[in-house]
């Protein structure tokens, strides 16, 4: 059986696209459609032999930079770049860090506001909270500003009363900020929150140096609300594929627990608290 998907894959995608497709000029008879080997090799600024080589499987590991080059040649949208990375066995550059990957779209921001009995929220890796729904808004309220977990849990007073198992809280956080570098170690906002953290936080500074690397993806929560007391949640977080490095993390209580009530309490204190005021003015 022929494994040679990633030759196949570049092959197929070579066929699809026309010389004026990509502002090339069409010369010669053409014995197939689509572009020839020389073509996507010029394109992708890479020698037309080695493309060659990685059509027929004979060479199969191109480089991440090589990777990212023949996507940008073939025009491949978001879902078949990745897709010639996975059978490229390489690691996808990440885009530029800039405000586009600050902004929440207005859809997602929609899908966590249909969630009124569970707190969510979306954060991008250096734990920044870009947006909340209205119960994690209340949830996050005894912090003044919620604006950063790692700022929240390091260098609020609050933090170590919010969270009960304070420890435990503040080595998962060191530990998702260190897979942070993996993905962008230059970034100015990452080397500036780190910074920061090392300056007025000697627990930070001391868990940092462990070089401990932890991603978030689903784990229980223990916390303390001053108005509704403890509160033993779950969470689930999930990569938003439209904004790379931002991630939905929805919490949720156990259906009938006390957990549960208390967050249905604490909604509606929420919303009595910001409910405007409909006394006639004077």
């Amino acid at each position: 059986m022929d494994d040679n998907h990633l030759g196949d894959f570049l092959r197929t995608c070579r066929a699809g696209l026309r010389p004026e497709d990509v502002g090339m000029a069409s010369y010669g008879a053409r014995r197939v459609a689509g572009l020839r080997r020389e073509e996507v090799a010029v394109l992708a600024g890479v020698n037309s032999d080695y493309y060659a080589r990685l059509e027929q499987g004979r060479e199969r590991r191109p480089s991440s930079q090589v990777v990212d080059a023949l996507g940008r040649a073939l025009r491949l949208d978001a879902d078949a770049r990745a897709h010639l990375y996975r059978l490229a066995g390489a690691t996808p550059s990440e885009p530029p860090a800039g405000h586009a990957a600050e902004r929440v779209s207005p859809p997602l921001r929609q899908l966590m506001d249909g969630y009124p009995n569970t707190p969510a929220f979306v954060m991008n890796r250096t734990l920044d909270l870009l947006a909340v729904n209205a119960l994690a808004d209340a949830l996050y309220a005894p912090f003044e500003p919620a604006d950063n977990l790692a700022r929240m849990v390091f260098l609020d007073p609050g933090g170590r009363h919010f969270y009960p198992d304070w420890d435990q809280a503040a080595q998962a956080t060191v530990g998702n900020l260190r897979e942070a570098v993996g993905f962008d170690p230059d970034r100015p906002r990452l080397r500036e929150l780190v910074r920061t953290l090392t300056e007025h936080s000697a627990d930070f500074t001391r868990l940092w140096n462990t070089h401990t690397v932890r991603g978030k993806t689903q784990d229980a929560k223990h916390l303390l609300h001053p108005d509704v007391g403890p509160l033993t949640l779950t969470y689930q977080a999930f990569d938003v594929r439209e904004a790379p490095g931002q991630q939905l993390v929805i919490y949720h209580a156990e259906p009938g627990s006390p957990s549960a009530q208390s967050l249905k309490l604490l909604g509606s204190i929420h919303a009595t608290r910001h409910q405007p005021d409909s006394r006639p003015h004077r």
